[in-house]
């Protein structure tokens, strides 16, 4: 109590004397200075507050620089890229049908456009009868093969018979004149023995010995043995006509035997070689129909790969020349990142590391990915027209070279692809 009553004196006091105060114009002394103590002291409180959270953020920042400088890579020069696919016309021909659109989603193997196919239509019926006409052909030139064959053979089983069968007559011939020599001498005896007894009988005929007969019969059978010897003599020309012949016969037997030996082989070559040259005449006109084939085939124009239609210029109607450009398409699942960083950022960058792959769009959302492999060249290498430092002044230029950065996390979302080629990214590469 007598604590309180004490502090309530003491209010009492003071409150009298700064009223007092205010009333006077009078203040104490030393009631400005203890003010400005109070202030001095909490501004320098809050300086060091200040000066500490700087420093902190300073080491902060320094960690974070360091941390970035040396444990990961990073450019703003780098983009998705992907393949563009030009659709072209194969053949030429007048468009009568396009079922596409700009911008549109199309899968691999749909139907793009179509060209008249009657033309080519046409040209595959005339290369399918070329086709029939070749087969027919090389039908009837395998048969003439192995006619050819029996036919070779049997001439030359045929000359060959004769060849034996002239041998044989030549031989039959010889002993036929043999024969007839026998004959001759036989009959030469005959007329020699008929002779004598005529020789003899002409004393004995005079003399009347014997009879005019038995004289008569004598001179008949000399003169018939000689008509015999003369008979023989002509049997013996005639067989040895019919040796010559025969002989004659087997030269010319043996002739043909040669020939045929020697040109049927060659006979059923040629057979050979027309069945061979209508059969290379059946796979040129086959050549042919699958040309035709192909050709008809490409009047319907389909989409290699799925993706989007982009700059269709191609309507129905249209007249195509081969080759003719038509639209691209760009496919959204075979997509990368080429970065092109510094060279001196290229130190402990290595295929395989992960990467962050910030894209621009979308508010930076954040993809995937790991490094492929690193360009071979530089930019400026791979320019139109390359530098050339060995002319006019030189001034050294940090170069860049492409960094292939393939996604690891390319997902399809309501449908479609987020990424399209060309879009802006930052790729943080983990080097370390």
């Amino acid at each position: 109590m007598a604590d309180e009553q004490n502090r309530s004196g003491t209010q009492s006091a003071n409150q009298s004397a700064d009223q007092t105060a205010e009333t006077t114009g009078n203040f104490p002394a030393n009631a400005g200075a203890e003010d400005e103590i109070d202030d001095s002291a909490g501004t320098n409180g809050s300086r060091k507050f200040v000066i500490i959270g700087v420093v902190l953020l300073l080491v902060v920042g320094a960690i974070f620089f360091y941390w970035r400088s040396t444990f990961t890579e990073d450019t703003d020069d780098a983009q998705v890229d992907g393949n563009l696919y030009q659709i072209s016309s194969r053949v030429s021909g007048q468009v009568v049908k396009v079922y596409v659109d700009d911008n549109q989603t199309v899968q691999a193997g749909q139907l793009l456009a179509e060209i008249d196919p009657t033309d080519y239509q046409v040209a595959l019926d005339q290369a399918l009868a070329n086709l029939a006409s070749a087969q027919a052909e090389f039908a009837q030139a395998t048969v003439n093969v192995p006619i050819t064959q029996v036919n070779v053979g049997t001439v030359v089983s045929t000359t060959a018979s004769d060849v034996k069968g002239s041998t044989d007559l030549i031989a039959q011939a010889e002993k036929q004149v043999e024969a007839a020599s026998a004959r001759v001498d036989e009959a030469k005896a005959n007329a020699q023995k008929a002779q004598a007894d005529v020789d003899r009988y002409k004393p004995l005929v005079e003399k009347d010995v014997i009879s005019r007969q038995q004289y008569d019969a004598a001179v008949a059978a000399a003169a018939a043995s000689k008509a015999a010897v003369a008979e023989a003599e002509a049997s013996v020309l005639a067989q040895q006509n019919a040796v010559s012949s025969a002989r004659q016969r087997l030269a010319e037997a043996e002739a043909q035997s040669n020939q045929s030996v020697k040109n049927g082989p060659d006979q059923v070559r040629v057979q050979q070689s027309r069945a061979a040259a209508a059969q290379a005449t059946i796979q040129q006109a086959q050549a042919r129909v699958d040309q035709a084939k192909l050709n008809l085939g490409y009047t319907r124009i389909t989409a290699p790969v799925a993706g989007i239609v982009n700059k269709k210029n191609v309507e129905v109607g249209a007249n195509l020349a081969a080759g003719q450009d038509l639209m691209t398409i760009i496919p959204l699942t075979d997509l990368w990142v080429t970065a092109n960083f510094k060279e001196t950022q290229l130190t402990h960058m290595r295929a395989g590391q992960k990467v962050t792959i910030k894209v621009d769009a979308y508010g930076g959302r954040k993809f995937s990915g790991a490094v492929t492999q690193v360009g071979g060249a530089t930019g400026s290498m791979l320019s139109l027209f390359p530098p050339e430092n060995a002319t006019g002044n030189y001034v050294k230029v940090v170069q860049r070279i492409p960094v292939r950065i393939d996604f690891t996390n390319l997902q399809q979302e309501d449908g479609d692809y987020v990424l399209r080629p060309g879009l802006s990214v930052t790729p943080v590469i983990e080097v370390k």
